[in-house]
């Protein structure tokens, strides 16, 4: 492996890689110059940092400005217009817009895609669904719609509050679900709206095909098929440091974790399991498991920020699996999954499923889901 810079560049162009313009592209030495694929595009600006960096075939990177991907999976076709991403995974076709600041546990599935100035940590995009521009996400995951015409969107201007006051130092016992896993997988739920110049306070829930509307701060849980608009309230009261209500707080959680833990499952029985062993199909699984192995990151990551919540408060913590442990705990798949070759895009592949497997498949990832939910 060359170790000077222009002889790494020297071999990313042999292996047709698009090197726009050398003098303002940079690898750490630690990149791995055979997970840097033919027909990628690096513009000029790029920085690429880190052993788990990969960029896929087709993907374009720093298209409108500097970029810096670090220890991050691109997969095929995606791409980066400029910002900062640190150990997310978009999968193929997805797209992140100007000035993204895109951080660990995030990932981004088949065509899903930010506009500009959009901050996103531990969070979850499920296929297709669109964020506008100037949004921050932490800890969530956001699901629902039919296609990439019929999507769900967060408006411009939108916030998820993360963090609370309560406790000591506040905490972040807070993730919400907008739409769920069990059914969002299957991509034949109604759009979800978030309307723009708005907030939502979690950790909350968000049912599919709800609309709500512009310039407000969500309190409460919105119910499926609804349309939502909440005046601001007033509060002027004595401030009690503690949570009054952790019971809602654990339930939640333990809810978004099954729903993260039900994910990972659909990554391995299914999506892993269809992808043939052939080298041809080596960039593809570099990504989906990528994808599965963040999910481990998420799910430990809700699990110690559930623990300290609890812990505060003299709570005992209930018996929370770690990750080396679900394994064991997920009941089998009940649908027929076995590699295809030809391989058969992951999207085509569940729009052509049977309603009898979809309800199947439905039924299965509920079961983790309320399996993790219940626990005492």
């Amino acid at each position: 492996m060359p170790s000077n810079l222009e002889e790494r560049l020297d071999t990313l162009e042999a292996r047709g890689v698009k090197v726009l313009d050398r003098r303002q592209v940079y690898l750490d030495g630690a990149v791995d110059l055979n997970r840097v694929c033919a027909n990628a595009m690096l513009f000029p600006g790029t920085r690429l940092i880190g052993s788990n960096c990969f960029v896929g075939p087709g993907a374009k990177i720093g298209l409108e400005g500097p970029a810096v991907l670090e220890n991050t999976v691109i997969g095929k076709n995606a791409e980066v217009a400029s910002g900062y991403l640190q150990g997310s995974v978009m999968l193929r076709d997805t797209r992140v817009g100007p000035n993204a600041h895109i951080r660990a546990g995030t990932l981004l599935e088949e065509e899903a895609s930010t506009g500009h100035a959009v901050g996103l940590k531990h969070t979850v995009l499920m296929s297709f669904v669109t964020c506008g521009s100037l949004i921050n996400f932490c800890d969530a995951l956001i699901s629902g719609g039919r296609s990439r015409k019929e999507h769900t969107e967060v408006g411009s201007g939108f916030i998820h509050f993360n963090y609370t006051p309560w406790g000591r130092a506040g905490d972040k016992a807070t993730p919400s679900l907008i739409g769920d896993v069990a059914n969002g997988v299957f991509l034949r739920q109604p759009r979800i709206f978030l309307g723009g110049l708005s907030g939502i306070v979690g950790p909350q829930k968000v049912g599919f095909g709800s609309f709500t509307v512009a310039g407000q701060v969500l309190r409460r849980e919105v119910h499926p098929n609804r349309i939502v608009g909440d005046v601001p309230r007033s509060i002027d009261k004595e401030f009690n440091t503690l949570e009054q209500f952790p019971g809602r707080i654990l339930k939640l959680n333990l809810g978004y974790i099954g729903q993260l833990i039900a994910l990972q499952a659909w990554y391995h029985h299914v999506r892993l399991a269809r992808i043939p062993t052939g080298a041809e199909y080596k960039d593809l699984l570099i990504v989906t498991q990528a994808a599965a192995d963040l999910l481990s990151v998420s799910i430990d990551e809700r699990v110690q920020r559930l623990r300290q919540f609890l812990d505060e408060r003299g709570l005992a913590a209930p018996p929370l699996l770690s990750t080396r442990d679900l394994g064991s705990t997920i009941p089998p798949c009940p649908l027929r999954i076995k590699p295809s070759d030809p391989y058969v895009d992951h999207v085509e592949w569940v729009s052509r499923l049977s309603d009898t497997d979809v309800q199947l498949g439905i039924s299965w990832l509920q079961s983790i889901v309320e399996q993790y939910g219940r626990q005492p």
